[in-house]
């Protein structure tokens, strides 16, 4: 099985690595950054000069691209060498309009198509332990739960197709508006003299111990914003969730807070940060007041 991998950013370069160390047939790997192509390369990749060419020579077609555009621009160069004897696995989170679309697409030329967004940071990728929610058919699910398994060792199958991608946008304004708790609530205890590490401690506990503030409270501590899942990202999720609920006719109000320190954060010119970044959105907001 010759899998082909397209889209080697933050998180998939490390997905891709860990498909080419384990996997015993080809990879093809390809990036519009070339640097990055190469990299993929040096590691026993194939480079490939395009994402057609990538996908014209792989059985299993992998994207992990930034945004909804991104994944529709991919799916439409690949679309004229689609056939049955491919499957195509989404792992990007975009919105399920978009990924409708490409579905259709596929399709009309018998492809089989599964969006499967991840959860979990870079450190994770690396580690080949991230979290794959996955939409689409169980069967074609099952015959490519093996390379899923490369990548993450957390694989659900969430249902029909677009059933992974909205688990993941589920997901990610749940992890939002957990993480502006802990910002209102740490800013506040600055504020009134209580230092971080006691701060820390003191949650620790009770019922306010939660994995978001576990895995990041170094960070914070430190102020260490190196990129693990960006503002940008969940920037743009919360605004996939957030166009959902409209259309659903859902209130969601501490979505609606939790956006706008994602937007004051994106104004402020903090999107290549890591998302715990936003605390300094919170902090600067309470010192207004």
């Amino acid at each position: 099985m010759r899998i082909g991998f397209i889209g080697l950013g933050l998180m998939g370069e490390p997905m891709c690595y860990n498909i080419i160390k384990k996997h015993d047939d080809a990879v093809y790997v390809f990036d519009i950054d070339e640097e990055k192509t190469a990299l993929l390369e040096r590691s026993g990749g194939i480079g490939c000069q395009n994402a057609r060419e990538t996908a014209l020579n792989s059985d299993v077609i992998i994207t992990v691209v930034p945004r909804s555009e991104h994944s529709l621009s991919v799916y439409s160069e690949i679309e004229p060498v689609m056939d049955e004897t491919k499957i195509c696995i989404d792992m990007s989170t975009i919105d399920p309009e978009a990924s409708e679309k490409i579905y259709h697409m596929l399709k009309a030329h018998g492809t089989p198509f599964l969006d499967a967004p991840i959860v979990k940071s870079r450190d994770a990728a690396w580690l080949g332990d991230v979290g794959i929610y996955v939409g689409g058919d169980f069967e074609v699910y099952k015959q490519i739960k093996p390379v899923l398994q490369y990548m993450g060792r957390s694989i659900m199958h969430m249902g029909e197709h677009g059933k992974g991608l909205m688990m993941k946008i589920c997901h990610n304004a749940l992890v939002a508006q957990i993480q502006n708790g802990v910002n209102e609530t740490l800013a506040l205890a600055l504020k009134e003299g209580i230092d971080i590490d006691k701060f820390s401690a003191a949650i620790s506990y009770g019922g306010g111990q939660n994995s978001y503030y576990d895995s990041k409270q170094m960070a914070l501590r430190y102020k260490d914003y190196t990129t693990q899942f960006s503002v940008s990202n969940m920037a743009k999720d919360l605004e996939i969730c957030h166009n959902l609920v409209s259309q659903m006719h859902v209130h969601m109000p501490g979505l609606e807070v939790a956006r706008e320190v994602y937007h004051e954060a994106m104004a402020a010119g903090d999107g290549g940060k890591d998302f715990c970044s936003t605390i300094e959105i919170v902090i600067r907001n309470q010192e207004k007041n």
